[in-house]
C-alpha cells in the first residue's frame, strides 16, 4: 500500500470510532549517532522565528462518548488547494488534542483576531476546560465550534493525515467558510513573532 492508500486507511480508521491514542514521539535521526547533528534545535526555533504566522484555534464537535468539544491553538495552518478545497494543520504527535479530533473525524479552524491574544492562551493550556467562558456557535456542516469575534472560520472533514517528522500533517476537505467584511475596519490578525503576539 503506497503512502497515499496508507493515509487514507488511517482516515477510515479515525471515522468509525476506533480508540485512537497519542502516538509516541519518533525517534527521528538525518545523521548517524556519532555524527553532529546538522541544526542545533535552538537555533531552528531561533531562526524560524522570524518568520511571522497567523494564529487559529482548530476545534472538533464532541466525538462519541466525549463530554465535550475539543479544541487547540494552531500558528501551523494554511490554505492547500483551491480544486478540491483544501486547508492544512500540523499537530505534534503527542497533542492529548488530537486524538478528540481524528474521533470527530471533522474540525473548524477558527482565524483570531488582534485582540484575541487572551484565547490562543487559554487554548494552549493542558488540563483545563478550554471552553469554559467561551462564546460560541456550531459551524454549519460539521457543528464544531465557530468561536465569536473571529475573522475567519473554515468547516472541514478530515481529507488525509502525513506524517512530518515529530508532527502529523492534516489535511481538511472545506465545506463551508466565512469571514467578516472586507474593509479596513473589520479588524487585524493575530500575529506570532520571535515568540510573542504582535
Amino acid at each position: 500500500m503506497g503512502h497515499a492508500g496508507m493515509a487514507a486507511a488511517a482516515v477510515r480508521y479515525l471515522k468509525v470510532g476506533r480508540p485512537v491514542e497519542v502516538l509516541p514521539r519518533p525517534e527521528l535521526r538525518c545523521v548517524r549517532e556519532d555524527e553532529r547533528a546538522p541544526v542545533d534545535p535552538d537555533e531552528f526555533r531561533r531562526v524560524l522565528g522570524n518568520f511571522a504566522s497567523g494564529v487559529t484555534i482548530v476545534t472538533a464537535p464532541a466525538a462519541e462518548g466525549q463530554s465535550g468539544p475539543a479544541g487547540f491553538a494552531c500558528q501551523s495552518f494554511s490554505s492547500l488547494s483551491l480544486d478540491p478545497p483544501l486547508v492544512a494543520f500540523m499537530v505534534g504527535r503527542t497533542s492529548t488534542t488530537w486524538p478528540r479530533i481524528a474521533h470527530a473525524g471533522v474540525f473548524c479552524v477558527n482565524v483570531l483576531s488582534a485582540g484575541q491574544g487572551p484565547l490562543c492562551r487559554a487554548f494552549a493550556r493542558s488540563g483545563t476546560d478550554k471552553f469554559a467562558g467561551v462564546e460560541y456557535d456550531a459551524a454549519p456542516v460539521s457543528g464544531a465550534p465557530r468561536l465569536t469575534g473571529t475573522l475567519a472560520w473554515i468547516d472541514c472533514a478530515i481529507h488525509a493525515v502525513h506524517t512530518g517528522g515529530d508532527h502529523l500533517i492534516v489535511v481538511g476537505r472545506v465545506n463551508a467558510l466565512g469571514a467578516g467584511d472586507d474593509d479596513a475596519t473589520a479588524g487585524q490578525p493575530l500575529l506570532f513573532h520571535k515568540g510573542r503576539f504582535v
